[in-house]
């Protein structure tokens, strides 16, 4: 097999083994224990797949494509451009989100997700979950859609617009599991934003560190206030 039919191989496979955990690990758990309730415990199992998701492609990357699993070197720069380009991406992906947020209730007048507002019991006041889970999504979500994915849909392509808008694409799809059209669009925004950054300075750091950010101060949020007052949702 050609190096691009396993780049190709190592995104479906990507993408299949994150529908299948999103899909159908917490019905696994709710069937193992007969239980149908969304628990602490079965949310930090979810995640903790997650990891050995990452784990397979990495493996993937070492053994089959015999390359590095990421493809582009992080570029350095000074602590102030971290600084900076953390706060500028967090407040972009912030008021962008919340402007689409709004715009999607007034065109269909969409209610707040079910499944984030089950979510937002077993969070509460559970800050070690609410730190791994934002880790994970930091890490994973970044290392898989931009370090991974997205610098492979481009190299099969040749093109950087491609592998910017599959990636984005990809990591709304992955959200609609929460049942909202809110929380397909939003994510898709926030991934193609992630996504130009990383093709314009190369630094899945920044990336990692700004994406935590955002998911913790809004699970922080939700721990302090209703989920139905929280207009970003």
């Amino acid at each position: 097999m050609s190096l691009t039919g396993k780049y190709s191989l190592g995104i479906l496979l990507t993408f299949v083994l994150l529908a299948l955990v999103m899909l159908y690990v917490l019905p696994l758990l709710n069937t193992i224990t007969g239980t149908a309730n969304i628990t602490a415990e079965k949310f930090l199992y979810t995640r903790i797949v997650l990891w050995f998701v990452l784990l397979i492609i990495f493996l993937y990357s070492f053994f089959i494509e015999k390359n590095s699993f990421l493809l582009w070197k992080d570029k350095k720069y000074s602590i102030s451009f971290y600084i900076g380009a953390v706060i500028s991406l967090y407040f972009i992906c912030t008021f962008g989100s919340a402007f689409l947020n709004v715009l999607i209730t007034l065109l269909i007048h969409e209610k707040y997700s079910g499944k984030l507002l089950q979510l937002s019991s077993i969070f509460k006041n559970n800050y070690l979950l609410i730190i791994f889970t934002c880790l994970t999504a930091g890490f994973l979500e970044e290392l898989l859609m931009r370090g991974y994915l997205q610098t492979r849909v481009e190299k099969i392509y040749n093109n950087p617009y491609i592998g910017v808008i599959i990636s984005a694409l990809l990591f709304g799809i992955l959200h609609s599991t929460y049942g909202t059209v809110g929380q397909v669009l939003i994510p898709l925004f926030i991934g193609c934003v992630f996504a130009l950054f990383y093709k314009l300075y190369s630094n899945i750091k920044i990336l990692i560190i700004c994406h935590f950010m955002y998911d913790f101060v809004s699970l922080m949020m939700m721990n302090f206030i209703d989920i139905k007052h929280l207009s970003a949702f």
